[in-house]
């Protein structure tokens, strides 16, 4: 078996955001095909431990402890001329592990998960699977639209720089992996060169599966929206639809509420929370609410390649109402409802609630297509190409 190293922003476990939902996968499916030397960062030093189920994916695991607050990486960044996500996970004890690993194993491949972490790549040897995931410089790019001036400027700043290192990485790469083609196609416009494909998100349709999961009760109809709620794009998600669009449906449907199911609610969330509103913080587990929601709603304006959130409340058979943001990337087939601006978005919820049996029809053929299209083996396939293990597979 080949040896290969895993580079990634966050530990990838437990898979309960977006990112470690994609790393823990992709770790899953690579630790049973290689010896993967895992090398990663920790929010908190509580969170240095590796798990034992990453310990049972894993030849190796060194999991660091990123103390370095955001003031101070913006310090550094701006002093260095540098992105200040590059800052941010710029770290001595990660580079000597990196180096620990290179020395002490014949590390053959590489696979780079996130764009801070490419600044951890050897000049030259193994071969590099550099997987970023989203155009991170494109979402940066947007977000310099909005908000007050410094905001701006230090986003276009943001955009400027990363969108050249990104360029810069993708040139010495073997390949450059993001989570759909629109996003691999967006790269390749804005000048990416080099070997661009498309690593597509997959959803565990095992676990994700209504009829093993006991709903929660609701005593009125219930709109759940799932995410972490620190994220910005969610927290505008939320704040819109509760403010914007969910008072035209209660003009319908007085009654209705909405969920916000997420750990770590911003002020800006918990202030939502009222009479209709519910803000939950963290969950143990997503999916009792998904089961009893009477429809699933992404209402996201900022939304890059995949959105985990709607493939996961697909595969629970639950209607879903996206914003053409949140649903691009996905190949849904028809089987959610794509809906842009107040009154289009309200309308497609009151619709929904108005017809249960069609919503229940709807949610049917959700999971369907998500069995069909989206299951992690077959998504991950092309890594045994891209990072050299086909062969190796073929003569086992």
């Amino acid at each position: 078996m080949k040896d290969i190293l895993f580079l990634a922003h966050r530990a990838p476990f437990p898979p309960d955001r977006g990112d470690r939902i994609r790393s823990f996968n992709v770790l899953r499916y690579l630790g049973r095909r290689a010896r993967v030397h895992l090398v990663a960062f920790a929010d908190s030093a509580d969170a240095c431990a590796p798990a034992p189920e990453l310990c049972a994916l894993t030849a190796s695991c060194s999991i660091i402890h990123r103390r370095k607050s955001r003031g101070r990486a913006a310090l550094e960044a701006i002093a260095g001329g540098r992105p200040v996500s590059l800052a941010a996970f710029d770290d001595p004890a990660l580079h000597s592990a990196v180096a620990g690993v290179l020395d002490a194993h014949r590390i053959e491949a590489i696979y780079c998960f996130s764009g801070q972490m490419a600044q951890y790549l050897p000049m030259a040897g193994p071969r590099v699977l550099m997987d970023f995931v989203d155009v991170d410089s494109a979402k940066f790019a947007a977000m310099a639209l909005q908000g007050p001036l410094p905001l701006r400027w230090l986003m276009r700043r943001e955009a400027g720089l990363l969108g050249a290192f990104e360029q810069q990485v993708a040139r010495k790469a073997d390949a450059t992996a993001f989570v759909s083609a629109a996003e691999a196609a967006l790269f390749a416009c804005e000048g990416g060169r080099g070997n661009i494909v498309a690593v597509e998100n997959g959803i565990d349709a095992l676990r994700f599966d209504p009829a093993i999961v006991t709903p929660r009760s609701f005593s009125a109809p219930t709109i759940v929206f799932t995410g972490q709620m620190d994220y910005p794009p969610n927290v505008d998600a939320v704040t819109w639809f509760a403010r914007e669009v969910l008072p035209l449906v209660h003009r319908r449907f007085p009654t209705t509420r909405f969920a916000i199911v997420g750990r770590a609610p911003t002020a800006a969330v918990r202030a939502l929370a009222g009479e209709h509103v519910e803000v939950t913080g963290e969950v143990a587990d997503t999916r009792p609410w998904l089961t009893g929601a009477a429809l699933v709603v992404a209402p996201l304006s900022l939304a890059r390649g995949i959105q985990n959130k709607v493939l996961e409340a697909m595969a629970m058979a639950r209607p879903v109402v996206a914003t053409g943001s949140a649903a691009d990337g996905i190949d849904h087939a028809g089987t959610l409802h794509v809906a842009d601006g107040v009154a289009p978005f309200a309308a497609a919820v009151v619709a929904l609630l108005g017809e249960p049996s069609s919503a229940a029809g709807m949610g049917e053929r959700a999971r369907a297509r998500v069995i069909s299209r989206y299951a992690w083996d077959a998504r991950l396939a092309p890594l045994d190409a891209l990072l050299g293990l086909g062969a190796e597979r073929a003569a086992a």
